[in-house]
């Protein structure tokens, strides 16, 4: 049931996506989580406190907001198995809350037209909607960069991974997933506030991710050759070559074959909140700015990625259904 959830739950949200009128009503998973994870942060991130015992409250934080979600995930799963097929659309419905393949698309695609639109202030302004880096500091292709970067990044955290994780583990391992992720970008940084309570997050979230973030680069090199004017070779072999290169042990997969693929030079140094960051560049370095229109050839490539994606976990229900009629008749 597992398999079928998270295939099920790609199809719902690549066509409804999370519309904006639940948003208003209800709210949104990852807004639930936020609200666990501040309220932990309030109460067990004391600056009084040593780095050692911040680092033990910050493991106990990360206990919580995984486990918390996880549990009521599974009881739902659970439930819902009760009152199978009607069970499966409704975990289906659920499980596509924990995915942004829809809104991904649209929130990048909102960059390149701020581009062609409205030039460079416009762009900034869209951009910063996705990004963390300082948007006054981007040319540009800086701009173009760090929507592709994004895309390529948000495809694997945002929709390969939790898509992965509730394969394993149902609706438990996709909330549990998105809670660890969530936790990680609200305190696993490596600040005064958070280097020690937001240690244990941080380092979850990159173990949580391998597994994801190879299988899209993968996809993202399997893409380009769908995708004309790509280069599905350069894609693989800047991968292989400049992914561990990246200051993170996962974001260079996605983005090292992206670059390949687009024959960009992304990532690089960047600056967030006045603070450049140094990291290696992906791909062939000076060969040429990137534009809007690269954005949208790196939106033609996740597109295609996602429906291999999609296919990927279709052959796998598949699989598991007969396996799962040849066991019980």
């Amino acid at each position: 049931m597992s398999i079928l959830i998270a295939f099920l739950s790609l199809i719902v949200e690549r066509v409804l996506g999370y519309p904006d009128w639940l948003v208003n009503a209800i709210g949104h998973p990852v807004t639930w989580i936020g609200r666990l994870i501040s309220f932990l942060d309030r109460r067990l991130n004391r600056a009084t406190d040593s780095d050692e015992a911040r680092r033990r409250q910050g493991v106990r934080a990360l206990l919580v907001i995984v486990l918390v979600p996880a549990a009521i995930g599974l009881a739902l799963h659970v439930l819902l198995w009760l009152i199978f097929p009607t069970g499966l659309v409704i975990a289906a419905i659920l499980g596509s809350s924990l995915l942004s393949q829809k809104s991904l698309a649209e929130h990048v695609e909102a960059v390149a037209d701020a581009l062609e639109t409205g030039g460079l202030t416009l762009g900034r302004i869209a951009v910063s909607r996705i990004v963390g880096r300082d948007p006054e500091k981007l040319d540009k292709a800086g701009v173009a960069r760090a929507a592709i970067e994004s895309l390529a990044e948000n495809f694997s955290d945002g929709i390969v991974a939790p898509a992965f994780w509730t394969g394993i583990g149902g609706l438990a391992g996709g909330a549990a997933y998105k809670a660890a992720n969530t936790a990680d970008s609200m305190i696993g940084h490596r600040t005064p506030q958070y280097e020690a309570f937001g240690r244990a997050a941080a380092r979850f979230d990159d173990w949580i991710n391998l597994p994801a973030a190879r299988l899209t680069g993968l996809l993202i090199v399997l893409a380009a050759f769908f995708v004309p004017g790509a280069e599905p070779r350069a894609a693989w072999q800047v991968m292989r070559r400049d992914a561990k290169k990246h200051r993170s042990p996962n974001a260079g997969w996605p983005e090292a074959a992206m670059a390949g693929a687009l024959g960009l030079s992304l990532a690089g140094p960047r600056s967030y909140g006045g603070e450049l960051v140094e990291d290696a560049h992906m791909g062939e370095g000076g060969r040429r700015e990137a534009e809007s229109t690269d954005i949208r050839q790196a939106l033609k490539l996740y597109r295609v990625a996602d429906w291999l994606l999609i296919g990927l976990f279709a052959v796998l229900s598949a699989v598991a259904i007969a396996v799962t009629v040849t066991i019980t008749g």
